[in-house]
């Protein structure tokens, strides 16, 4: 059954102050997120914990070691409050086109260097993962500026098109998922192993017409041929993951610019993240701590997730 989302209105920046209003609301919101279920040793899984210093540590009854709500996610070791960090997913996540990093840095109060820093290693835990079934569409596209556009020094030469560009290869389900990753090469090799690492065996793919789809078994792949002119036929056509690039690019080249092809997986990851989130709110506006959000969804991804600022930089 196909998914459906129900439009919403994404809570206000005064519900989010009112909701999550100092450190230690922040620390417990984060914490149901991660132990829906009741807080569990990082280090060994136990489930009985006590609370040290009024909550801001844990101790396990089991193995004895300590741990806190960052340890082993993309914040641990980070000296930026706990409230600061919800905020930055709340801002990433309700922005359609994201949040470059010289904005979130004005509004968290941080320096642009520790927002940039902050940003990549939210990004880490948006990665998705999960196979996609029914109908599905391929499609590839190329990030990157023009060569016109480019300082002589830096033109290739080299032909037209996606010539000097990064391919970023996009399968979306009708039924609602969407998987995208950074390709080195479009040929058949990279084509096939992209779609089987991403698409469960028997589902209907609508591709263009693209060569490097051309022998791929297991699916019942009909192609558009966009050469032609010929952009549907009956129900195939790719115009859905054209939708996602379209938001992907928009992204581009009106909030960040400029994406290096260094750090383009995690910008990619995290627009699949809203993509795959689309309709949840970003928080629960009541105590209960119960619904799914993307906050929640953010807390789920970085789970046995690290990022060094040497390894974002090297």
């Amino acid at each position: 059954m196909k998914k459906k989302y129900v439009a919403i209105n994404q809570p206000s920046a005064m519900e989010f102050f009112s909701r999550i209003p100092d450190e230690d609301a922040a620390r417990k919101y984060l914490a149901s997120g991660r132990w829906p279920n009741g807080v569990k040793c990082h280090h060994c899984g136990h489930g009985e914990i006590w609370t040290i210093k009024g909550g801001m540590l844990y101790r396990c009854k089991g193995c004895g070691k300590q741990f806190t709500v960052r340890t082993g996610t993309v914040m641990e070791d980070s000296h930026i409050p706990l409230r600061k960090w919800v905020y930055a997913m709340y801002l990433m996540t309700i922005s359609r086109k994201s949040i470059s990093s010289v904005q979130l840095a004005k509004e968290l109060g941080i320096t642009q260097k520790s927002a940039w820093f902050m940003a990549h290693r939210l990004r880490e835990s948006c990665e998705s993962k999960a196979m996609l079934s029914g109908t599905c569409e391929a499609d590839e596209t190329y990030i990157g500026g023009k060569e016109k556009n480019k300082h002589a020094s830096k033109r290739t030469h080299a032909g037209r098109g996606g010539v000097g560009k990064t391919i970023v290869f996009g399968i979306k389900s009708r039924d609602g998922g969407t998987r995208a990753k950074v390709l080195p090469v479009a040929n058949r090799k990279e084509l096939h192993a992209a779609v089987k690492e991403a698409v469960a065996s028997g589902a209907i793919l609508y591709t263009d017409d693209h060569r490097g789809y051309y022998g791929l078994k297991d699916y019942r792949r009909t192609a558009v041929n966009h050469s032609k002119g010929e952009y549907v036929d009956g129900d195939a056509h790719t115009n859905t993951i054209e939708s996602f690039w379209a938001v992907l690019k928009r992204a581009h080249y009106g909030t960040f610019h400029h994406w290096s092809k260094k750090h383009l997986a995690r910008y990619v990851n995290e627009f699949v993240f809203k993509a795959n989130t689309n309709g949840l709110p970003a928080f629960d506006k009541t105590g209960n701590d119960c619904g799914i959000t993307t906050v929640r969804a953010h807390m789920a991804g970085m789970e046995g997730k690290r990022l060094t600022y040497q390894g974002l930089i090297a």
